[in-house]
């Protein structure tokens, strides 16, 4: 979300409630009130966003376990694969390098 400004709030706080107003029946009573929802959890996710973005991310299988023989499995997700190339690109689109 690089709308941070009060401005950028404002004008996706004004499509979400547009979009959300078109496609489900509400009353004029109503719409105030869904506006300031609206722009008061843009703030908090873009308040809470730079903190939650901080934390490492664990792997989903410890990196011994994640190497047999017959498969390897994603530290991203979990899954098995013969090979992960194809799949973080799919996926994460991330090159073998950046998964390293």
């Amino acid at each position: 979300m690089s709308e941070t400004t009060p401005k950028g709030f404002v004008d996706l706080t004004a499509s979400i409630v547009s979009a959300y107003v078109s496609n489900n029946a509400t009353t004029a009573a109503e719409i105030p009130a869904l506006i300031s929802q609206i722009h008061a959890a843009l703030v908090r996710v873009s308040n809470s966003g730079t903190e939650a973005a901080a934390e490492p991310a664990k792997p989903a299988v410890s990196i011994k376990k994640s190497m047999t023989s017959e498969y390897l499995v994603c530290l991203e997700d979990g899954k098995r694969f013969k090979s992960l190339k194809r799949h973080l690109r799919s996926q994460y689109n991330m090159s073998p390098e950046q998964y390293r």
